[in-house]
């Protein structure tokens, strides 16, 4: 058990196997700005494992929710035509601004926590995630959106 979770936080990723995890925590429901109808939240990624534990800072906006629920679809979609030559690979959110997450789809899947722009620290973990891990991924996606006031509505929306 993570000890370090507050009873209340809102996770708006779980990624795990029996052995690790790794998570986004949102660290308030409360937008830490809000401009031009785009709003800000802080959150952090978890690393758990036997390895490796660390916590690091990540910041999303209201569009990368729905960036998020695209890239279950595209996994989604990738592991019924499975490439086997080159496995899908992709950042949330978007790299560069903060800390982000890799994933790629691979067997097992890899993920990767970038910290590029503050220490350039990359974190790689393996993990053989059960068959419903998507499902339950557009579930907690939805209690996030839910927690946070953002639309469901936002979902196929294109960024600019």
């Amino acid at each position: 058990m993570d000890t370090n979770t507050q009873p209340d936080a809102i996770e708006l990723i779980r990624l795990a196997d029996p052995g690790q995890s790794v998570t986004v925590r949102l660290r308030s429901t409360e937008p830490a700005l809000e401009s031009l109808g785009v709003r800000y939240f802080d959150a952090e990624a978890v690393v758990t494992s036997g390895f490796v534990n660390g916590t690091v800072y990540l910041g999303f906006d209201s569009e990368d929710l729905s960036d998020w629920g695209r890239l279950l679809d595209a996994i989604e979609e990738n592991e019924q035509e499975a490439d086997l030559d080159e496995p899908f690979t992709a950042d949330w959110p978007r790299s560069g601004r903060t800390a982000y997450l890799r994933f790629i789809a691979d067997d097992p899947y890899v993920v990767e926590v970038h910290d590029g722009p503050s220490t350039q620290i990359v974190v790689s973990v393996p993990l053989d995630m059960r068959e419903e891990w998507i499902a339950e991924s557009r579930e907690r996606l939805a209690d996030a959106r839910a927690a946070l006031g953002v639309g469901a509505e936002d979902h196929h929306g294109t960024r600019p």
